[in-house]
């Protein structure tokens, strides 16, 4: 299966893991990767020496193309992300950040570099970076999509920019990959998919309640860490949600984010405190759905944990690998395909 998304990044099919914090871990990456699509590292919860010896470890397990990303608003994804330029990632992704300086350094060793997008400006605004290809995420997606769904953003996408699309948010089957060509996209990234699958490190417990769940059960709000944000619909979150911002919680966490990111603490207060209200809100927001994220994905947590899943959670009724979800898309892809020219 051959388009532009392919060509471009030197994978077999049109499929990317989306890069999710103590999800897409080198494992998940490498077997990605091998069975044909490009995997994503997600950087967010780790420090420089961790990213690098992470690149490392996919370098071990696969000779695949792979990418990385970096979401710039977290503290820490600039250092990230110049250790994924040192170690001349094929593929990097950035988001919520202006990534020009990204793009030029990559471009220097012949890496390729995707931004990821909700609207058309910024869409515009990541085309004239001289990024490589966009990820628009839609309104179905886990976590951070916003108020447009794929079935309309995907086409107004591919009417406003020229560079290649991949569509996320929706996306899970063979039907979801036809469907994205049909609007426009060049390929599909899939997070909430890969989650339920044997490589992924997801605990057990969400594994289950994600193939349980209905494309009804989540819950879309900006109170839970202070964008809008999608989550799987349990006690735990709908609390998170009707709490909002906990300061003297967001206090506690960030002094954990920082030991696991190695920086100073102090210094890192400071720092947020000098960045404006707004956005000193914002990361305390994201301290607290860290916490909520982590515990959840690596514990099984299911009192205090909250899971990013997109609605697609209700397509999911197996815990197959990696590969065969991959051939399993392409498969039905093509027969649907046949089906609909005979007609």
């Amino acid at each position: 299966m051959k388009t532009r998304i392919t060509e471009l990044l030197g994978v077999k099919y049109p499929i990317v893991l989306s890069g999710m914090s103590w999800i897409s871990v080198p494992k998940m990456v490498a077997a990605v990767s091998n069975a044909g699509g490009l995997g994503i590292l997600a950087t967010g919860p780790l420090n420089a020496e961790q990213t690098r010896q992470a690149i490392k470890e996919i370098r071990s397990l696969t000779d695949k193309p792979f990418g990385a990303n970096a979401t710039l608003l977290f503290p820490g994804a600039a250092q990230n992300a110049k250790v994924l330029l040192e170690e001349k990632v094929p593929v990097i992704n950035f988001s919520l950040g202006k990534g020009d300086w990204i793009v030029k350094a990559s471009h220097a060793y012949g890496g390729k570099v995707i931004a990821t997008v909700v609207n058309a400006r910024h869409a515009k605004r990541a085309e004239e970076y001289g990024v490589d290809a966009i990820i628009a995420t839609g309104h179905e997606a886990a976590a951070h999509g916003e108020q447009v769904t794929s079935l309309v953003l995907i086409p107004s996408l591919a009417d406003a920019v020229k560079i290649p699309i991949i569509a996320a948010g929706g996306f899970a089957d063979g039907r979801g990959l036809l469907a994205a060509l049909a609007l426009g996209a060049e390929g599909i990234a899939m997070g909430t998919r890969f989650m339920t699958t044997k490589e992924s490190p997801l605990h057990e417990t969400y594994k289950n309640l994600s193939i349980e769940k209905d494309v009804t059960d989540t819950i879309y709000s900006d109170r839970f860490d202070g964008l809008w944000c999608r989550i799987l619909n349990t006690p735990a979150a709908q609390n998170a949600v009707k709490k909002g911002l906990n300061l003297p919680a967001a206090f506690f966490n960030s002094q954990e984010i920082a030991r696991q990111l190695g920086l100073p603490y102090f210094k890192l207060f400071l720092g947020v405190l000098a960045s404006g209200w707004k956005n000193a809100r914002q990361l305390a927001f994201m301290a607290n759905g860290f916490k909520a994220i982590r515990i959840a994905t690596e514990e099984g947590d299911t009192k205090n944990g909250v899971l990013p899943v997109g609605q697609v959670t209700g397509l999911i009724h197996d815990v197959p690998t990696v590969a065969e979800v991959i051939e399993q898309i392409v498969t039905e892809a093509k027969a649907r395909q046949q089906k609909l020219a005979a007609r």
